[in-house]
Order: structure tokens, then C-alpha cells, then sequence
């Protein structure tokens, strides 16, 4: 498989930013015809040699090239990027899918391998329509600018650069696109943050339940994965990826927040409360803001079954959760259970085998967020998709069927803040540690 990297100008490496957003286009919406034949009324013609040119503002992508399918539409036996220069925002991506005479199977993923459609089927001369929303977002915000990663620069630039990349891919048969339209809307945004766990991984096979919780929501709200590889809460707020936040946020809009892998680490001998201070002063920020702060328990490792490995950073989460009264959601002791079910094969959810989980692993983390937004009775399970079915972690869905298109990014690189052993877990700040298995 062709491995696709990201160059940056030399100043983006020397400094560790992005290159400054190019001019606003003075138009965010764009209709493209995919495909020979005559375009539509309004519709830009998509040729499959239109290289992305920065000057026209869309085009492909290096890496494979698509090809007419069916006689009207593009598609190709692998993953084929498009992207469209848009300003940072949120945008109603509407797709056409079908060929005149060739059966099709379509996959789509947004930006860096976010999962917007999975398996969309469509026999010879049938044509699927289906909407979903792409988060656009830039470093910079008024008054500073998110402290990015050597990677978020490089492997990861699609994550912040001012560009909407649609990732065209195939299941059984070819994909087939023969109409894109892409709008500005204003619709409510889930924020994220958290660490590799939850981060839109770049490389296959890692997966995270951030960049898979885009296939369960409807074209009612965005998603806004700001989570990172490597980060506890404190260094997150130290980049100022809450700052980053906290200027794009409106009145209802919810911040999903996840740490404890890395934030276990600390030394400190005041970590835990530390952590919880922290915590209660980013609620704040969220609610002066108008938001709705929802709190995550991290998910165990493939060890945690049956016990914590992460030092009592769950429940402390959770406590804090409590206290502040705001909604949670125990994605701990889901995994556990989760990962009870999977029994034997529990190392086979997890690319490296302990922390960080392959695609079957982030999708089903993915739905146990879904099942807990509903369980917490939040108006944003009203956004999930009709065809979300509830989800029983002690019945996972079968691994031996599950199959995801791979996209065309995969070095072997480990996220940031892996491990490969841990013990059990020292007990909160008064509490009793709980009995060895």
C-alpha cells in the first residue's frame, strides 16, 4: 500500500506551526460533477487528472489516481483523496454515489481517516445521495495559536490545515462518485480533547473512538476532534488546545473530554488532585462559555479487564464529574467489559497489542461513547443516525466479520505516550486499595 506523507515548508518544521492560512475564498460552497459528460446547471466538471492546485482552491490529491467507473462516475480500487480550499468552519458535505452500469461499495472518511460513511452499497444504475458534516479547523485563534507537535505538522497537517479532504474508498467493488457539493453551515459542534486514545490517528491500523464517533451522528452537528497524541490535561491546557476551544465555542455547543493515560505518569504526589483542579477550572471555561463540558473515564489497557491499571485517574474523573454536576460517561468500566467478552482474543482490539486500539477497537469504543451520551440523557443522542443499533459491550460485534477500508497512510509508527507494561493501580487519595486479582 502506497504510504502517503504530508510535506510542510521548511518554517513549519523550524517552528512547529502550520504555514499562515491562505486568504479566505470568497466562495464556500462548491458543486462538482464528477465523472465524463455534461455538468449540471452550476456544477464545476471533475476530471480524474485535476491535480489539487492551490491557486484553483480543489483537485486531487498525490496518491492514487481515480478512474471513470460505469461509464459517469470516478472511483478506483483504493483510497483517492479530493480537497477544497475552505476557511475554518463547518460544512455540509453532500455525495452522489452510483454508476450507470457497474455495481459500487463506498467508504468515505474526512480530513485525517474521520469515518463519515461506511459501506454504502449501490447495484448498476442505482444512485445513493447521502450528508454528513467535516470539521475545517487552523491553529491560529485570536490572541495565540495551538503549540503543535513536530507530527501535527507533518503526518497529521491534514488535521489542521486550511483544507476540506474527502478520502473516496472501496469495499467490495470500486467506489463511484459522480456528484459533490459542499456548503457553510452553522450547526451545533461536539469538541474533543483528550490523548492518542482518542486523537484522530493518522496511520493504519491505529484507531481512536474520536475519529470513529463521526460515523454515528447525523448531518445536525459537527465534530471537532482537538485531541493529540502524548497529552495529559495539564499539557493540554498548556498548548492552549482549551484556548483553541474555548474561542470557537457557542452557547450549547459540548466538550467531550478524556485524560488519564498520560496524566498517570505524573511523579507528583499531588497529581490526582492536581488533575481534579484542573478539571473543575476547564469546566468552568466551558460553561462561562455556554457550552456543556461532558466528562470521559479512559478506556483500560488490554491488561485492565480485571482491574486499574491507570492509578485511580478514572475514578477520579468521574468524582469530579460528580461534584461538578456535570454528565459523564464510564467508558472504563465499559472497556472492561468489553474487553471480558473478547476474553483471549482481547490483545487483537489493540494495534500495539496494550494502549491503542486497531479500527474493530475504535469502532466499538465508538458506539459505547454513543450508548453513554444516551444513558447520560443528553439532547445530542437526538443527533445519532437512524441506523445506530444499542450496544452491549459484553456483546461486542463479531471480530471475525468486521472490515474496514484501510486508507492509504501507514508507517508502523507508534502514537505518542505508548507503553507496553503496567501493573496495578495505586489508590486515589483516600481511598482503600481494592484487592489484587
Amino acid at each position: 500500500m502506497k504510504i502517503t506523507t504530508f510535506p510542510l515548508v521548511a518554517a513549519a518544521l523550524a517552528f512547529g506551526s502550520l504555514p499562515a492560512p491562505a486568504a479566505t475564498p470568497v466562495n464556500t460552497t462548491y458543486k462538482f460533477t464528477f465523472g465524463p459528460g455534461t455538468p449540471a446547471a452550476g456544477s464545476t466538471p471533475i476530471t480524474p487528472d485535476l491535480a489539487y492546485d492551490a491557486t484553483r482552491g480543489y483537485g486531487f490529491e498525490p496518491g492514487i489516481k481515480p478512474v471513470v467507473v460505469g461509464g459517469n462516475a470516478l472511483g478506483a480500487d483504493g483510497p483517492f483523496y479530493f480537497s477544497v480550499a475552505e476557511p475554518e468552519g463547518n460544512y455540509k458535505v453532500t455525495v452522489t454515489l452510483g454508476s450507470a452500469t457497474a455495481p459500487s461499495d463506498n467508504t468515505i472518511k474526512a480530513e485525517l481517516r474521520r469515518l463519515m460513511l461506511e459501506k454504502i452499497h449501490t447495484d448498476a444504475g442505482q444512485s445513493v445521495t447521502r450528508s454528513f458534516i467535516v470539521n475545517v479547523r487552523i491553529p491560529q485563534f485570536p490572541g495565540g495559536q495551538v503549540k503543535l507537535k513536530d507530527r501535527e505538522t507533518q503526518k497529521e497537517a491534514r488535521a489542521w490545515d486550511d483544507k476540506l479532504t474527502l478520502e473516496f474508498n472501496r469495499d467490495e467493488a470500486r467506489s463511484a462518485v459522480t456528484a459533490v457539493t459542499i456548503e457553510k453551515v452553522d450547526v451545533p459542534t461536539v469538541y474533543i480533547l483528550g490523548d492518542s486514545t482518542v486523537c484522530d490517528q493518522p496511520s493504519e491500523s491505529y484507531n481512536s473512538w474520536g475519529q470513529s464517533l463521526t460515523r454515528w451522528f447525523n448531518p445536525g452537528v459537527a465534530v471537532a476532534n482537538h485531541a493529540e497524541s502524548g497529552e495529559s490535561l495539564a499539557s493540554s491546557i498548556g498548548a492552549k488546545r482549551f484556548a483553541k476551544v474555548y474561542s470557537l465555542l457557542k452557547p450549547g455547543d459540548y466538550v467531550l473530554m478524556q485524560f488519564g493515560h498520560n496524566d498517570m505518569k505524573s511523579n507528583s504526589p499531588n497529581a490526582l488532585a492536581t488533575y481534579q483542579a484542573d478539571y473543575v477550572r476547564v469546566i468552568g471555561e466551558i460553561r462561562a462559555k455556554g457550552g456543556i463540558p461532558v466528562i470521559v473515564s479512559s478506556m483500560e489497557r488490554s491488561n485492565g479487564a480485571n482491574m486499574d491499571t491507570l492509578k485511580g485517574y478514572p475514578a477520579a474523573a468521574l468524582e469530579t464529574a460528580a461534584s461538578q454536576k456535570v454528565a459523564s460517561i464510564d467508558l472504563h468500566s465499559m472497556s472492561q467489559v468489553f474487553y471480558r467478552a473478547m476474553g483471549a482474543a482481547v490483545k487483537k482490539v489493540f494495534q500495539d497489542g496494550v494502549t491503542h486500539h486497531n479500527n474493530y477497537g475504535g469502532y466499538e469504543m465508538a458506539k459505547m461513547i454513543v450508548m453513554g451520551l444516551k444513558a447520560a440523557k443528553l439532547d445530542l443522542a437526538n443527533y445519532v443516525t437512524d441506523d445506530f443499533k444499542d450496544f452491549d459491550p459484553a456483546h461486542p460485534d463479531p471480530m471475525a466479520t468486521f472490515k474496514m477500508a484501510l486508507s492509504a497512510t501507514g508507517d508502523g509508527q507508534r502514537p505518542l505516550g505508548d507503553e507496553t507494561t503496567f501493573g496495578p493501580a495505586a489508590p486515589a487519595a483516600g481511598k482503600a486499595a481494592a484487592p489484587t486479582p
